[in-house]
């Protein structure tokens, strides 16, 4: 549903915002940090860090996401830059 914008919505989107962001850079240096096995461990670290329904999310998205793009990136399945390439 689409409504009208209003200054209690904003700041809660922004609250959320800034809670993304926060976990993002909680991921980033835990990466950094364990390098390799950052991988597993920053969406761990991330999670656990931020508490409650958005810690949840943020490690339940991480985790997708590296597995299903890593898989991609790794050639378990064929991509659409892979291809083109070899047409050329």
């Amino acid at each position: 549903m689409v409504g009208v914008p209003t200054v209690k919505g904003i700041g809660s989107s922004f609250k959320d915002f800034g809670v993304g962001a926060l976990g993002g850079l909680i991921f980033l240096l835990a990466y950094k940090l364990f390098g390799v096995l950052g991988i597993i461990a920053a969406p761990l670290i991330a999670g656990s860090m931020i508490k409650g329904n958005r810690g949840e999310v943020i490690s339940t998205i991480a985790g997708f996401a590296i597995f299903a793009f890593g898989l991609l990136e790794t050639g378990g399945t064929s991509s659409a830059s892979s291809t083109s390439q070899e047409v050329m």
